[in-house]
């Protein structure tokens, strides 16, 4: 059937299967906070490539940038700044630069999931995104010591079984959808599941501004200080509301010498607005799920 043919239990039941439920924007951040901050990096590395099963070394050597240089200054702005973030690590990944994560831990960050091999869940059979899913989870835990409680799909893709396989995993939180500016509650087939979304966007996001392929048409340029005015415009309403900022960035993209300092004069001017609170994506999530109870009885 097209899907104008299809009746309504098809096209209601297609929309229901993981919905945005309640919203669990808090009455208050922690210490009185009027904005949280949720810095996220996503350290893809050589696993772009890989995942598409290409053997470009210029697409890898590209991704080793990301290791090689990216993390160390994304590393070195937030210790200077004190600030914490999450970095979502594929296994491959974490596999190929495992001193990595270990560091990032040790400087006090986050790792969640990212994935196998940063592969695309809707093109997968359940049984395999399952055991990819839970493999990640397991070659994470066994390089950093810790257990991931969160998980950003690569490329933001999202199945129809991915909730479900996150509901196995226990997880905390997803930070992969797109249907509200602050935290809420994932419902799936209209019965809430107790997992805080963190929600994503492309305008947050350093990617579609840079990001270019060589063999294709894809030449999309923002200048850099464009796209910081782009972060500080989204802080500065999240700011204004009393909600949550969330922006996406990748060591590959925003490490280069010319844009790194969108992430230092980002972090300066939240700095300078004052009362933000900056926190891993977990700690927003947890800060968020426990007024999950509260709104249930209310």
């Amino acid at each position: 059937m097209e899907p104008w043919e299809w009746p309504e239990g098809e096209w209601r039941g297609r929309v229901d299967r993981v919905r945005a439920g309640r919203s669990l924007k808090p009455a208050a951040w922690p210490g009185g906070a009027r904005c949280a901050v949720a810095l996220s990096f996503d350290s893809d590395h050589e696993t772009n490539e890989l995942r598409d099963g290409g053997n470009s070394i210029g697409r890898m050597s590209w991704g080793q940038y990301g290791a090689r240089k990216g993390i160390p200054r994304i590393l070195s702005i937030l210790a200077r700044e004190s600030v914490p973030a999450t970095f979502f690590v594929p296994a491959i990944a974490a596999l190929l630069h495992p001193d990595e994560q270990r560091r990032v831990i040790a400087e006090g960050h986050e790792i969640g999931l990212h994935g196998w091999i940063h592969e695309l869940n809707s093109v997968l059979p359940e049984a395999v995104e399952r055991d990819l899913h839970f493999r990640a989870a397991d070659q994470l835990e066994a390089i950093t010591g810790v257990r991931a409680v969160g998980m950003r799909t690569p490329s933001w893709d999202f199945s129809p079984s991915t909730l479900k396989i996150q509901r196995e995993l226990g997880l905390l939180y997803d930070s992969s959808l797109m249907a509200d500016d602050d935290p809420y509650e994932l419902e799936e087939n209209g019965v809430p599941t107790g997992i805080v979304e963190l929600p994503v966007e492309w305008i947050r996001d350093d990617a579609p501004y840079f990001n270019m392929d060589r063999f294709k048409g894809l030449r999309p340029h923002t200048p850099p200080p464009a796209v910081l005015d782009i972060f500080i415009r989204e802080f500065d309403r999240a700011h204004e509301e009393g909600g949550l900022f969330l922006l996406t960035m990748h060591p590959h993209v925003i490490g280069y010498r010319s844009r790194i300092f969108i992430v230092e004069e980002l972090i300066r001017h939240m700095k300078a607005r004052g009362g933000c609170w900056f926190a891993t994506h977990a700690d927003v999530a947890g800060h968020c799920a426990a007024g999950l109870s509260g709104k249930a009885s209310s």
